[in-house]
């Protein structure tokens, strides 16, 4: 019987080259979401809070669906909102952001990601990275 246990912390730091954060970041079980804004002035920003807003509204949305299906139209309609968005004002022309997401079920873990934001999994002290860089 495989078990599959969890443990999450978040934090974001600007960093010294950046005055703005373009982080967000969304964590409720079984759904565990990050997600790096690029794009200058605040574009990055409204790129990555589009995105988590795509996974909030999906646990309620999609409770019939499996962790896989899940994820992978939250990321459809994430990039739908942000290509929309990205289309309306001259100052969001080209934003975007990385997305990192997880769906922990009882016996498996679902990944999607789109960009350079990495996913690992932690196991008996040794770090795994599980995603590949698309950038």
């Amino acid at each position: 019987m495989l078990r599959v246990a969890t443990d999450h912390f978040s934090h974001s730091d600007t960093g010294r080259a950046r005055r703005a954060n373009e982080d967000a970041y969304f964590a409720r079980a079984p759904v565990f979401v990050v997600a790096d804004g690029m794009g200058g002035a605040q574009a990055g920003e409204v790129a990555s809070r589009l995105a988590i807003e795509a996974f909030e509204r999906g646990l309620r949305d999609g409770a019939d669906a499996s962790g896989e299906e899940l994820l992978a139209e939250r990321v459809q309609e994430a990039n739908q909102k942000i290509h929309e968005m990205s289309q309306s004002a001259q100052e969001r022309v080209g934003m975007g952001t990385t997305i990192t997401a997880a769906h922990v079920g009882e016996h498996d873990v679902a990944i999607a990601h789109v960009g350079d934001s990495r996913a690992y999994r932690l196991r008996a002290g040794e770090f795994t990275r599980l995603t590949e860089d698309h950038s």
